[in-house]
C-alpha cells in the first residue's frame, strides 16, 4: 500500500517550517481507496514568496486545523503504507520535524518519483513536477497546492509502476509489509483480487516473485492455482507469502505484459515455452503474372508475415472472413503438415477478369484492417478505468511498447507516445501475438500517425 502525498510550508529557515496544507491519496497500487486533504494553521508567519507562489495566505489559515489536530488522522492514513512523494526527502523531513514538535517519533519507508522517474523515464528535459507532467500528458490543477501536486503525482506514480518491469518498486513494497508481519491467508489474497483482466505476481516470504501469469479473471486464476493438485502449484502453495497485481484493460497488453515481465524477472516456477504458439502463417505471394495469392503456410521466422494462426481451421475461419463474398477472390494455398505429408486444398480460383493492378489492390484493400507494417500504428482500445483508454505503438511493423491515457487529454504527438510508453523488446513471438489478435479481438481501433 501506497500513500501519496504532498505538503504545502510556509518557507523559512531549515527545519523551522511549518505545514500550511497537506494532501494525501492512498493508493493500493490499482485505485486510490482514502484519501486526506486539509489546510492547516501553522502558528507562524507565511514567507511573502511562498504566499505569491501557492496564495495560501495567513487570512486562509485562521480557521483551519492545527497540526496536532490531523496529526491522529495522518498516522492512520499512512500506517503499513510506503510514502510516495515528488522530492520525498523533503515532505518527509517537513512531516517527521511537525510530529516531533508533538513529542512522537513519525517513521514511514518512502519512495520519491524524481529519482524513480530519472531511472524510468531517462533522457526527459525536466523533472520538476509541473513540467515532468506536462510532457507526459498527464493532467494536473492548482499547482502548487498540495491537492493539485498529489493527484498529479498520484498519475505520475501509476505510470511510473507499469514502466518498472523489474518489479523493484512492487517487491521494495513488499519487503516492507514483511518487516511488520503482515501476512495474509489464502482466502484473504483471494478476495484482494479483482475479476478482471490483467497480470498477477506470487511472492514468497522473502518478497521475491516465483510466479507471473496473466487472466482474464485474476481471482478465479489464482484460486485455480491455491486449489490444484499439480506439483508445481503444490511447490507455489507452500511458498505463497502475498499476491499483488496489475490491471491491463486489455488481453493483449496482458499478453504482451506477461512476456516481458517473465524475462525480466525470470520467476522460478515460470517455464519459458521456446516453441511458436503461432504455428501457421498467411504469406502474400505472386504468380507468373503477377497476381496476388495468398500462401498459408508453416511460420517461417525468416519471412514477413501478414497474420498468424494458432490452426490450420483459425486460418480457415479468418479467409472466410476476410474474403467470402467478394465478387473475386484471389487463390489460395493452403498447405500444412499431415502425417508428413503436404496437402493443398482450397484453390478458391484461378479465372482472373480484373486487370492485375485492380485486383492486387482489392486484395490488399481488405487485408488493410490488418496492416501493422505501413506508417507509425496505435492499436487503440480499452483502458483499465472507464475514463481510460490503452495505446500500443508500432513503428512500421516494429512493436516500441503500450501506455495508458485519459479519455480527455490525447497522446497522439509522437514524443508524448514515446514519453508515456513501457518499452516491449520486439521479437517474432511478439508480432504474431499482436497479428493474431487482430484477427480474433473487436472493438480496437487502428489509427495511422
Amino acid at each position: 500500500m501506497y500513500a501519496v502525498l504532498d505538503i504545502e510550508t510556509t518557507g523559512g529557515q531549515f527545519n523551522e517550517e511549518g505545514i500550511t496544507e497537506i494532501a494525501i491519496y492512498k493508493f493500493d497500487g490499482n485505485q486510490v481507496v482514502d484519501q486526506f486533504i486539509s489546510l492547516v494553521n501553522p502558528e507562524m508567519e507565511i514567507q511573502p514568496f511562498v504566499v505569491k507562489l501557492t496564495g495560501i495566505n495567513t487570512s486562509m489559515l485562521r480557521l483551519a486545523p492545527k497540526f496536532y489536530e490531523v496529526a491522529k488522522r495522518i498516522i492512520e492514513i499512512t500506517e503499513n503504507c510506503v510514502l510516495v512523494a515528488h522530492n520525498a526527502e523533503f515532505d518527509y523531513r517537513i512531516l517527521r520535524n511537525e510530529f516531533k514538535r508533538l513529542g512522537y517519533e513519525y517513521s514511514r519507508n518512502t519512495l520519491c518519483t524524481v529519482e524513480l522517474s530519472q531511472k524510468l523515464l531517462p533522457d526527459m528535459p525536466s523533472y520538476s513536477l509541473g513540467k515532468l507532467v506536462r510532457s507526459l500528458g498527464i493532467p494536473i490543477a492548482d499547482r502548487h497546492r498540495a491537492n493539485g501536486d498529489a493527484m498529479a503525482t498520484e498519475k505520475l506514480f501509476e505510470l511510473l509502476l507499469s514502466k518498472d518491469k523489474e518489479k523493484t518498486i512492487l517487491t521494495s513494497m513488499i519487503k516492507s509489509d514483511i518487516k511488520i508481519g503482515i501476512s495474509p491467508k489464502y482466502l484473504d489474497i483471494v478476495d484482494s483480487l479483482p475479476s478482471t483482466i490483467g497480470i498477477y505476481y506470487i511472492l514468497d516470504k522473502e518478497g521475491t516473485i516465483i510466479f507471473i501469469g496473466k487472466s482474464k479473471n485474476i481471482r478465479k486464476k489464482v484460486l485455480q492455482h491455491f486449489t490444484s493438485t499439480l506439483p508445481i502449484f503444490k511447490k507455489i502453495q507452500q511458498e505463497t507469502y502475498t499476491v499483488t497485481f496489475e490491471k491491463t484493460g486489455t488481453e493483449l497488453i496482458a499478453l504482451l505484459k506477461e512476456a516481458e515481465e517473465i524475462n525480466a524477472n525470470k520467476p522460478k516456477y515460470n517455464k519459458v515455452n521456446k516453441s511458436s504458439v503461432f504455428a501457421y502463417s498467411l504469406y502474400l505471394k505472386a504468380n507468373i503474372e503477377g497476381y496476388i495469392y495468398l500462401a498459408i503456410e508453416k511460420t517461417d521466422g525468416r519471412k514477413k508475415n501478414v497474420m498468424a494462426f494458432t490452426s490450420p481451421n483459425e486460418a480457415r475461419k479468418f479467409l472466410h472472413k476476410v474474403f467470402v463474398g467478394q465478387d473475386e477472390l484471389p487463390y489460395v494455398d493452403f498447405i500444412y503438415e499431415k502425417k508428413s505429408t503436404k496437402i493443398t486444398v482450397d484453390n478458391f480460383f484461378t479465372d482472373f477478369t480484373q486487370t492485375r493492378e485492380e485486383f492486387n489492390a482489392k486484395v490488399l484493400e481488405l487485408l488493410k484492417p490488418f496492416d501493422i507494417d505501413n506508417d507509425n500504428v496505435l492499436i487503440i482500445d480499452k483502458g483499465r478505468k472507464v475514463d481510460e483508454k490503452s495505446a500500443v505503438a508500432l513503428e512500421n511493423g516494429k512493436l516500441n511498447g503500450y501506455c495508458f491515457f485519459n479519455l480527455h487529454h490525447q497522446i497522439n504527438a509522437p514524443e508524448r507516445i514515446a514519453a508515456n510508453l513501457t518499452p516491449v523488446l520486439f521479437n517474432r513471438n511478439n508480432r504474431n501475438m499482436l497479428l493474431n489478435y487482430l484477427n480474433k479481438k473487436s472493438g480496437y481501433k487502428l489509427i495511422h500517425y
